[in-house]
C-alpha cells in the first residue's frame, strides 16, 4: 500500500521544536450546542472548555451520538454553537476557515469519481484559483507523502479504502492547512488497513507538526495516535477527562503491548464506563 515519505527537512519538526513553539490553536470556552427538533430541543454539546496547542494530536472519544462530530463542526464553522465561545488560531471559525486554516477529512473518502487521484487532490486549488503547474506540484509533492506516487492517474474506483482515505488526506494538506480536523476516517477500514493507516498518520503527524483534532471510537486508535485524549459522554455531550499521553512521538505498533499505554487504554475505558458509555 505504500509508505509515507518524509517531506524536506525544512518541513520537519523535532519534538523540543514542536514544544517551544507551542501555542493555543483551538479555544474553547463554556460552549453549548442545542438542536431545535420537531419535538423538543435535542442539545448535542453542553458546556465544554478545551484548548487544543500547536503541534499536539488530539483525539476525541464517546460514544455514538455523543457530540463528537458535532464538536469538530463547530471548529470547522459548519455548525454554530448556542453560547459560550470559541477561536482557532486567534480568529473565530468562520475567519479561520476563510482563510484556509485547516483541512477536513471526512469519515467517507468523498472523492469525486469522474476525477482521477490527481485531480481530486487539486480540487480545493482550482476552486482558489491556483495556476494549473502550481496545482500538479502540490499534488504530487501531497501524494508523495502519503505514499501514492504512481497513481496520480487512476480513478478513486480503482484504489482501495485504505488508499481513497489517504487521497482525502492528500486533499487537505494541499493547500498547506496548519490544522488537520478528521472525522472517523478509518472507521469503515478493516482491522488491518486500519493499522496500517494509523501507523502512516502518526508518521505524518510527527513529521510535519501539524495540529489534529480528531474523531474515533477506538480506544487503541486514541490511544495510539494521540498527545491528549479527550473523553466525551453519552448525549448530552459533555468532556468527561482529558488524558494527557507521555507516549513517544515515534510510535510501532508493538507500543500498544507496552505497560504504559495499556494503562492510558484502561483510564479512557474506565471514563467511558463511569459516563455510561456502555450501558444499553
Amino acid at each position: 500500500m505504500g509508505t509515507l515519505n518524509a517531506p524536506p527537512t525544512a518541513a520537519r519538526q523535532t519534538p523540543t521544536a514542536a514544544s517551544a513553539a507551542a501555542r493555543a490553536i483551538v479555544e474553547i470556552r463554556d460552549l453549548s450546542l442545542t438542536f431545535q427538533a420537531a419535538d423538543r430541543p435535542v442539545v448535542a454539546l453542553d458546556h465544554i472548555d478545551l484548548t487544543v496547542q500547536s503541534g499536539d494530536f488530539v483525539s476525541i472519544i464517546g460514544p455514538s451520538g455523543c457530540g463528537k462530530t458535532t464538536l469538530l463542526r463547530v471548529v470547522a464553522d459548519l455548525e454554530q454553537p448556542t453560547s459560550g465561545s470559541i477561536t482557532v488560531d486567534g480568529m473565530t471559525p468562520e475567519a479561520a476557515r476563510l482563510k484556509r486554516a485547516y483541512g477536513y477529512v471526512f469519515q467517507a473518502p468523498a472523492l469525486q469519481p469522474w476525477r482521477t487521484v490527481e485531480r481530486n487532490v487539486t480540487l480545493p486549488l482550482e476552486i482558489f484559483g491556483i495556476a494549473k503547474a502550481e496545482r500538479a506540484r502540490r499534488a504530487a509533492e501531497q501524494l508523495a507523502l502519503v505514499g501514492l506516487t504512481g497513481f496520480e492517474r487512476k480513478y478513486p474506483w480503482q484504489l482501495s479504502g485504505g488508499m481513497q482515505q489517504r487521497v482525502s488526506i492528500a486533499r487537505a494538506l494541499s493547500f498547506a492547512p496548519d490544522m488537520l480536523l478528521l472525522d472517523e476516517p478509518f472507521g469503515a477500514l478493516d482491522e488491518i488497513t486500519r493499522d496500517h493507516l494509523n501507523l502512516q498518520l502518526a508518521e505524518l503527524w510527527r513529521r510535519t507538526g501539524k495540529t489534529c483534532l480528531f474523531v474515533t471510537h477506538s480506544i487503541s486508535e486514541a490511544v495510539f495516535l494521540s498527545t491528549r485524549i479527550v473523553v466525551m459522554s453519552p448525549r448530552p455531550g459533555r468532556i468527561l477527562d482529558i488524558i494527557d499521553s507521555d507516549l513517544p512521538r515515534e510510535r510501532g505498533l508493538e507500543l500498544r503491548e507496552s505497560l504504559r499505554f495499556q494503562e492510558i487504554a484502561a483510564r479512557v475505558r474506565r471514563g467511558l464506563k463511569e459516563g455510561h458509555s456502555y450501558d444499553d
